[in-house]
């Protein structure tokens, strides 16, 4: 299967049952479908992104379609990420506030390096 490059997409740990969990809130956060959501595991669609291995499994990447192109990983996906959810967008502005993109990720990097530990999901052990 191909990469979809005319939406947002979001790539994720799909073996991880707290990024499972989250990427289950965010679909239904999506009522418009506007995020392709694509586990790192599924080597086929995310070869098209050329992104690293190692990068991909330490932290989720929000890869946005052209003419924009960015990628987008860890907490400096996050804004981006609610930006693009209706009634989500609000949230976004936390991250403006000064300060908070700092402790963001820290934050996203405890919480990285012990997602396996956090939640536990479908054939997680």
């Amino acid at each position: 299967m191909r990469a979809d490059r005319t939406r947002p997409t979001l790539i994720y740990d799909g073996e991880c049952g707290f990024c499972q969990r989250s990427v289950d809130l965010l679909r239904r956060w999506d009522r418009e479908r506007r995020i392709a959501f694509v586990p790192f595991q599924d080597r086929a669609r995310v070869a098209a992104f050329n992104i690293p291995l190692p990068a991909l499994a330490a932290a989720m990447h929000l890869v946005l379609p052209p003419p924009d192109g960015r990628v987008l990983s860890g907490a400096d996906a996050v804004p981006e990420l609610l930006g693009l959810l209706p009634g989500k967008r609000w949230l976004a502005w936390g991250f403006r506030v000064p300060g908070v993109a700092p402790v963001a990720r820290r934050l996203y990097a405890w919480i990285a390096r012990r997602r396996r530990c956090l939640v536990r999901g479908p054939g997680v052990d």
